[in-house]
């Protein structure tokens, strides 16, 4: 497909320890004492999914995520400024863009930081794509390749997700955001092959997580990703927190995926691309772009917006949090998202910013006084469920509280706050999600198993 920098056919029909030194008998049993102390400690204090498969997120204080719904497109080169404001007439939000990688084909002389700021102004979402490198036994014989050392291709990963993030970082992209890894399409008979590339994916997702990003991978449906579902519950490998799929069969749609069944990366957490290189026009203004339909976490970045009187940012959303500065009328303030609190003023929206304080949203001079203004998106904080049996979804922060559904394992859970209820293994911390419901947060990949875990503010 002209659009992309590498084609993705797809000619399967659908349904388908270290050595330890001692110096004399009584230091080794004095280390063996601290050792098991100290593994005791850890069995009593780690989060429950501190290892693969669902590795905890370590998001810092000014990290947000950001998803979007609906019609995207990815092209190979992004497109100029006055593309995008062409193309307002399109059914398209969301772009792909193509911001690193040692096999990234095309060259990118619009995608900058300001580029980034004045396509994220006019309400457009970015997916961002890394294409490193590809496996040892497909994609282009002139691409360069992941090792089919296991090992190697980990930390091969580990380096792929170090890249990208300096690449977002430059383009004003903040942690939180969700990076993609091109995968292209390889032999499933290949064995060495095939484990090297679930290693390199393991390695590029636990970087991103440990940085405080969330881990996407692009693959062909058939050619890579019904092998990746394969492993979805394996402790071998860390998951990625959202897949994104390439199946030109014209079907606009996140489910029914031959070989990835509905109840992996289940909520929020999917796209597809379901239509190659072809001709669009817009405005006047024509595109050669793929297309594609996504429910997933996207890129976030801040917001500049004036306050318009005296204001004192606070370590959480409400007026009783610790004063941490304050910003005299007309500063520019950087908003990454929104959040509800105490009313101020008109409102009770409270916006958080770059820094990781926030400030009530009456004295900033957003789109709305009331109530929320996007394309600012709502705070939270993607952690996945891990639990074989999925979590119980609840109306407050207990077990008595009314059953309202159930999170699947290796979903999502988008955490806004947390608060105090009934006592789950260890722990009374319980996750209120952004669809109001309650989880206890035992069953959550947060990075603490027994209490609060910053930055998630508290209910």
């Amino acid at each position: 497909m002209p659009s992309r920098p590498d084609p993705l056919p797809d000619p399967r029909p659908d349904p388908v320890l270290s050595s330890l030194l001692v110096r004399s008998r009584t230091a080794l049993l004095t280390w063996a004492s601290a050792a098991a102390l100290a593994v005791a400690t850890v069995l009593a204090t780690a989060p429950v999914a501190a290892a693969e498969p669902a590795t905890t997120a370590a998001y810092p204080a000014g990290a947000t995520a950001t998803r979007y719904s609906g019609l995207a497109f990815d092209a190979c080169t992004a497109p100029p400024l006055t593309t995008i404001r062409a193309w307002s007439a399109s059914p398209y939000r969301a772009l792909g863009v193509y911001l690193s990688g040692v096999n990234r084909t095309c060259a990118q002389p619009q995608l900058t930081a300001s580029w980034v700021a004045s396509v994220s102004a006019l309400r457009w979402r970015l997916l961002p794509i890394h294409k490193g490198l590809q496996p040892s036994c497909g994609a282009r014989a002139s691409d360069a390749k992941i090792s089919t050392s296991a090992t190697t291709a980990r930390s091969q990963g580990t380096a792929a997700a170090t890249q990208a993030v300096t690449a977002a970082k430059a383009l004003g992209m903040l942690p939180g955001s969700a990076l993609y890894n091109d995968i292209e399409n390889y032999s499933q008979t290949n064995a060495t092959c095939r484990t090297s590339v679930l290693s390199y994916v393991s390695g590029w997702t636990k970087e991103l997580h440990r940085l405080g990003w969330l881990s996407g991978v692009y693959m062909n449906l058939s050619l890579g990703a019904e092998q990746l579902a394969g492993v979805y519950t394996s402790t071998g490998y860390a998951r990625p927190d959202a897949l994104w799929v390439a199946r030109y069969d014209g079907v606009d749609s996140l489910k029914g995926w031959a070989g990835v069944a509905d109840g992996k990366w289940a909520v929020h957490q999917r796209a597809k691309q379901f239509r190659g290189g072809h001709d669009e026009t817009y405005g006047g203004v024509r595109v050669n772009i793929d297309t594609d339909r996504l429910d997933t976490p996207v890129a976030t970045v801040a917001y500049p917006y004036r306050t318009t009187a005296a204001v004192t940012a606070r370590s959480g959303p409400t007026t009783a949090a610790a004063a941490v500065t304050s910003y005299a009328r007309g500063a520019t303030v950087r908003a990454v998202c929104q959040t509800s609190g105490p009313k101020v003023g008109t409102s009770t929206v409270w916006d958080k910013l770059s820094t990781g304080t926030y400030v009530a949203d009456h004295y900033v001079d957003t789109p709305s006084a009331t109530t929320w203004s996007p394309p600012l998106p709502r705070c939270a904080y993607p952690y996945q469920i891990a639990s074989a049996t999925g979590v119980t979804e609840r109306s407050g922060p207990g077990t008595s509280s009314t059953a309202l559904g159930t999170a699947p394992n290796g979903a999502l859970a988008w955490v806004t706050c947390q608060k105090s209820g009934t006592a789950v293994g260890g722990t009374k911390v319980w996750d209120r999600l952004d669809n109001g419901h309650y989880v206890s947060d035992h069953y959550v990949s947060t990075p603490s198993g027994t209490t609060y875990s910053k930055p998630v503010p508290r209910c």
